[in-house]
């Protein structure tokens, strides 16, 4: 069942464990959705969830961006802050999903205030 779930569920799947984390479109970007905590992002993406641009140290933004074909710097200079874009296509296996289950958790600890980043990371 879980590999029928198409991209978008999968990443609101993640996002409803992590503390305040909100879904927002934003009109004047076509409604494209974002994650945020606290009025701050640390997920945008595309409306299928096929590209998704999350926050990481810059070390292992860097690291992610040397080894895996499917991530670049984020554009409009956020790479040069630890933004990675990612390319992710539909029926991804879930070694791949749980690699991506700790970007997003991690982007939200780097984004959200530190007492809920701990809920995060003791939890």
């Amino acid at each position: 069942m879980m590999g029928a779930m198409d991209n978008m569920k999968r990443v609101e799947r993640i996002i409803a464990a992590l503390p305040e984390a909100e879904r927002v479109d934003v009109e004047a970007w076509g409604d494209h959705p974002t994650f945020r905590v606290r009025g701050k992002n640390f997920i945008f993406a595309d409306h299928l969830a096929q590209n998704l641009s999350v926050k990481l140290s810059k070390a292992e933004a860097e690291a992610v961006v040397a080894t895996d074909p499917a991530a670049h710097p984020a554009g409009y200079g956020l790479g040069r802050h630890g933004w990675i874009a990612l390319d992710v296509p539909a029926g991804l296996d879930e070694d791949r999903w749980a690699q991506l289950e700790e970007w997003i958790r991690t982007s939200y600890c780097l984004v959200a205030p530190k007492t809920l980043a701990r809920k995060v990371e003791n939890g």
